[in-house]
């Protein structure tokens, strides 16, 4: 089978949703799975509904009301008839959700914060998936919660492998498959989630549990680019990266490809290609083994809202195992996501990001023991395969609080 996968961008509006019936005709859709994101920006809706219950908020009924205005508007430009089960369906999902808030009793926000946000897949997955069977783009959605499955570990969950390639097997057919990226279940039956961005995660996991033949994603930009173009004037498409490069860049950040996507996929030698919805003409970028990186050129990461802090003991003694031990416990104890290290004798250095907003916890329970000195809202440059032109393009900048190099790699936070 091959895998395709949506992201929130190719279903933005009725437009985008048509053009997904456009891509997989011109494609072809048999033997075909295909994984699809929440539309556009409204996992960041859906996170607002969870912050405001947690508020005990008047305006979690507003938020709740603006969603379903979005999604109502999107049925009336993409139905001409008004009863199509569609908009039944979409009522109900929204009475599922209603009914979650109500009858909750649980106070763990991530729990909360999986069971509220993955009805944004929910709803664009019916959505396209009707849209497509009116439009001879005959498919069966199914509820990915039923296929991949997890621990309790909400928002970040690990995958159970065994079950989940059990479950998905069963689909092995010449159908098209509708379901949604990012979401799994749990043994209690409750909604997990994979990560933000975990919807290529998805899309890996079914092909690795399918031997599948390829994975796309279908994005707005030609491909895997040596750069971000929100960030960078000038950028190149990468027409291959094997997959060790890949993995390198996501490790370092590249928001193209999900971290976590490229090793079931390099296990069974499964091709990615990262290919433009718009261009269908276009190869794209393919991730595969054979060379590096084709062209061989300096490629940009850029990490913004990252938190630089410097720790050492407060009696001037070195920083040596006992410590960094101590201090990494804490960082997975508040689930600190750390994207780059650097020791010297007197001093540890640490850049993180805060996902979870346990900074301020981290940080009193540090400074009981070490002397401790952060700043905030710093930006964390990588730069792979480098040389003097791309070093002093960065440079120029900010302000340089830190720097990094390995082989080929070299890294700076500033501000």
């Amino acid at each position: 089978m091959r895998v395709f996968k949506f992201g929130g961008a190719s279903v933005k509006d009725a437009e985008s949703v048509k053009n997904v019936a456009k891509v997989l005709k011109h494609e072809g859709f048999k033997n075909t799975i295909v994984i699809i994101s929440a539309m556009g920006k409204m996992t960041n809706a859906f996170e607002k509904i969870v912050n405001t219950y947690f508020k005990n908020s008047s305006e979690v009924t507003q938020n709740i009301q603006n969603i379903r205005d979005f999604h109502l508007e999107l049925l009336d430009h993409l139905f001409e008839n008004k009863s199509h089960y569609i908009f039944t369906e979409i009522e109900i999902l929204f009475g599922q959700l209603g009914a979650f808030l109500i009858e909750n009793k649980s106070k763990n926000y991530n729990l909360i914060y999986d069971q509220i946000v993955g009805f944004g897949e929910l709803l664009s997955t019916k959505i396209v998936s009707a849209y497509l069977n009116e439009n001879n783009v005959t498919n069966t959605w199914i509820d990915v919660r039923n296929y991949i499955k997890t621990d309790t570990f909400y928002r970040n969950a690990k995958v159970d492998w065994n079950k989940t390639e059990q479950n998905i097997k069963k689909l092995n057919s010449e159908n098209l498959f509708i379901t949604q990226g990012f979401l799994a279940s749990n043994k209690e039956g409750k909604t997990t989630t994979l990560g933000r961005e975990g919807s290529d995660f998805s899309a890996a996991i079914f092909a690795f549990c399918l031997n599948a033949k390829s994975v796309t994603i279908w994005k707005d930009v030609s491909g895997v680019l040596n750069a971000d173009p929100r960030y960078f004037e000038i950028t190149k498409l990468l027409n291959h990266i094997s997959y060790n490069e890949a993995i390198e860049m996501a490790f370092y950040g590249a928001s193209v490809i999900h971290p976590k996507t490229l090793k079931p996929l390099e296990n069974k030698s499964i091709p990615l290609y990262v290919r433009s919805f718009y261009e269908l003409e276009n190869k794209g970028t393919k991730v595969s083994k054979g060379v590096d990186l084709e062209p061989e050129i300096a490629c940009y990461i850029v990490k913004k809202n990252q938190i630089l802090i410097a720790i050492s003991a407060k009696d001037f003694s070195f920083m040596v195992e006992e410590n960094l031990s101590d201090i990494f416990k804490k960082l997975h104890e508040f689930k600190l996501k750390v994207n780059l290290i650097q020791n010297s004798a007197l001093s540890f250095s640490v850049g993180v990001e805060d996902n979870y907003n346990t900074f301020e916890k981290f940080l009193i329970e540090l400074k009981l023991k070490y002397k401790v000195n952060y700043t905030k809202n710093v930006v964390l440059y990588t730069i792979r395969h480098s040389n003097k032109k791309a070093i002093a393009l960065i440079e120029k900048k900010g302000n340089i609080l830190l720097k990094q190099a390995t082989k080929g790699t070299i890294q700076f936070i500033m501000k």
